[in-house]
């Protein structure tokens, strides 16, 4: 029995809809991990692009547990010696939670082409709002 590989011209692309509202942040982001990497198929390949759009709703009403509010913090760099600039998630939640969530996504994604691809099909938006309702997602349950 062969192993089956998917070529990128048989990939047929979905659209999923995440309600973040009152779910821990890293769950979403990592639902929305293996849905944007195409994981949840049968016809899953490592090395073929055969992931899934997802938009997730209500960022700014997902939670982080335990002590993570103020103690996790996102650290970034300008370039310039010296210059490590640190924020609290508390206040990144308050001021860019899309930023968080996107940030979380990332993270469990490949660091590679794969990952870039994926990426660019994560759409979020802070309220419940969005304005992809032409492509018809559906609304992924718990």
């Amino acid at each position: 029995m062969s192993t089956y590989l998917a070529k990128k011209s048989e990939v047929e692309r979905s659209w999923y809809v995440i309600d973040a509202a009152g779910k821990p942040l890293g769950r979403v982001a990592a639902q929305a991990a293996v849905l944007l990497r195409g994981k949840h198929k049968p016809i899953f390949t490592p090395n073929v692009d055969c992931g899934d759009h997802v938009i997730i709703i209500n960022c700014k009403d997902a939670v982080l547990t335990g002590n993570k509010l103020t103690q996790k913090k996102w650290q970034r760099h300008t370039g310039y010696i010296g210059h490590l600039k640190e924020t609290r998630y508390d206040t990144l939640m308050a001021t860019k939670p899309t930023k968080a969530m996107e940030l979380a996504v990332k993270g469990m994604l490949p660091k590679n082409t794969l990952g870039r691809a994926a990426l660019l099909r994560l759409r979020l938006f802070e309220g419940a709002e969005h304005n992809h309702q032409a492509q018809k997602p559906q609304m992924l349950e718990d």
